[in-house]
């Protein structure tokens, strides 16, 4: 993405709000924006959800089909996260090859999937050595308004756990649910010099010296984390987000699991 620079008076003014526990949207610092999602709105894949973080608009589709396992996991199926952010979603991002940022949000939503547990991948085996099931999890950016990595980690949750297996289209037996039991959400923070804020906008993200995403499982436990940009954060900084994160995410699992 092309990074816009944000005016200083502006990045000023998300700062001076942030130190009297407001930002520009009303919220507190350590709050999420307004959360909608919609299961199966593609009609075509396996599994499918559409969320809305705020303004920050995100679909994820799944397509199920046998393949070779890898060399090294004959018994396991295979999981393929990719990410598109194209133009429509903000005029910043550029057609062509994936950018940084899309390979980025992929492997974040995939390493909180794949470390947390929350797919049986020997389940996912067909014949041993032979052929598996290969899920493929694409995530595209339909508007960005900030914090598309809890966004897109949500959307893809619901639409895995949607998933139908499609056995009887290549003669496998019944068709089935994936098995997934874990729900690991993330948590997005940014820093602003010296304030720590949780779920940040397109500008605050743009004002921000670092960001730091924690994915956590139901019990609290760390399955995945990722610093970004040139900052740093302190001990007592990420100790307080971690905090923080397993408070917002245990609201936002409920959420998601309860479909409201």
């Amino acid at each position: 993405m092309k990074r816009t620079i944000i005016p200083e008076i502006r990045r000023e003014l998300i700062y001076r709000l942030a130190q009297r526990g407001c930002r520009e949207d009303d919220r507190s610092p350590d709050s999420f924006r307004e959360l909608k999602f919609q299961h199966g709105p593609v009609g075509t894949a396996e599994g499918s959800a559409r969320l809305q973080l705020g303004k920050t608009d995100v679909l994820v589709g799944v397509k199920v089909q046998p393949g070779e396992p890898y060399p090294d996991k004959p018994d396991q199926g295979v999981l393929m996260t990719g990410c598109e952010l194209k133009p429509m979603a903000h005029p910043g991002f550029e057609q062509g090859a994936p950018s940084d940022e899309s390979v980025e949000i992929a492997r974040v939503v995939d390493r909180g999937i794949r470390e947390s547990g929350m797919i049986d991948f020997g389940k996912l085996c067909i014949e041993p050595g032979k052929k598996v099931w290969i899920v493929n999890l694409d995530i595209q950016a339909i508007n960005y308004d900030g914090n598309l990595f809890d966004a897109a980690t949500m959307a893809s949750l619901l639409a895995l756990h949607g998933t139908v297996m499609p056995a009887s289209r290549f003669s496998l037996g019944a068709d089935c649910p994936l098995p997934a039991e874990s729900w690991p959400v993330s948590a997005t923070f940014i820093k602003i010099k010296d304030i720590v804020m949780a779920d940040p906008t397109l500008a605050e993200e743009l004002a921000a010296d670092v960001r730091l995403t924690i994915s956590l499982d139901e019990n609290g436990h760390i399955r995945a984390m990722q610093k970004g940009l040139k900052g740093a954060l302190t001990y007592d900084e990420v100790g307080r987000a971690l905090d923080t994160a397993r408070k917002l995410t245990l609201d936002l699992r409920s959420r998601l699991m309860s479909g409201e």
